[in-house]
């Protein structure tokens, strides 16, 4: 990775965990291309980071349109002369679904699609190409632990993101021998205005998360970003072809909870 400031692209990159990655990285002195389909969203983001000192391109819409593809990869690569450091496809969603499989439609399944694999796929090869030219490159897909356990009512959602999680790790066996890296990381509880805690929490006693999330805690937009941040520096140089949770030590209870006396834990939902 070179000494000098990167380039990074970050799209989806004004609001949670997109937002704290973009700050992030201005704030270590990167350009950042930030992408995003909330354009007032994004332009509030671009100057908080100037305003902080940083510097960055804002390029609104759409990810999922190709036309919006080639629109951030034309900024990124004009930005310094055709160079381009760090890639972080973070834009994902569950929402646009019904609740159950056999309520769902294919118009959604595509949505679904669209906003979970097939973005990754066109802003990876938009940019991959200038990566291997340039004989390095760091890219950092953001999944989700549903890619690694069954969760109900999300199915098509899930096998999106274990497709993210597959891709990750097949194109880094590919790329690597071009000096380009590709990760991944899978959040849950993220505490962010697309998943906010408080809605998460409504109707249950907040005193318990500590029950059933081994940190006892949501995570903040900036965890995430950390993680990120990591992956895509010169301190994972070595690493490749990997999820990393970012979770709070959800994916490793793996159906153990915490009991709500404190006294040892419980696979037994209901039960103390």
């Amino acid at each position: 990775m070179p000494d000098r400031p990167r380039v990074c692209v970050v799209t989806g990159g004004a609001l949670g965990i997109g937002g704290a990655v973009s700050r992030r990285f201005a704030a270590a002195g990167d350009l950042v291309v930030l992408n995003d389909i909330d354009a007032g969203a994004a332009r509030a983001t671009c100057r908080d980071i100037e305003a902080a000192g940083g510097r960055c391109v804002v390029v609104p819409g759409d990810i999922t349109e190709d036309a919006v593809v080639t629109a951030t990869a034309e900024a990124a690569l004009t930005a310094a002369g055709g160079r381009v450091d760090v890639l972080v496809n973070n834009v994902g969603d569950f929402r646009p679904v019904a609740w159950t499989f056999d309520r769902s439609t294919p118009d959604q399944w595509r949505r679904l699609y669209e906003l979970n694999l097939h973005h990754v796929f066109t802003m990876t090869h938009a940019l991959l190409p200038a990566m291997i030219g340039q004989g390095h490159g760091a890219i950092v897909n953001n999944a989700t632990v549903e890619a690694f356990r069954g969760i109900p009512g999300k199915a098509v959602y899930s096998a999106f993101n274990a497709g993210v999680v597959a891709f990750t790790r097949s194109l880094a066996v590919e790329a690597g021998r071009h000096g380009v890296r590709v990760n991944a990381i899978a959040p849950d509880l993220a505490d962010t205005p697309q998943t906010p805690a408080a809605a998460m929490l409504r109707g249950r006693d907040p005193e318990l998360i500590r029950s059933w999330v081994p940190m006892g805690r949501f995570g903040d937009p900036d965890d995430y970003a950390a993680a990120v941040w990591f992956l895509a520096s010169d301190e994972a140089r070595f690493i490749t072809g990997h999820t990393l949770p970012v979770d709070g030590g959800t994916l490793a209870a793996s159906g153990w909870y915490g009991r709500a006396d404190g006294k040892g834990w419980t696979n037994l939902p209901g039960r103390p």
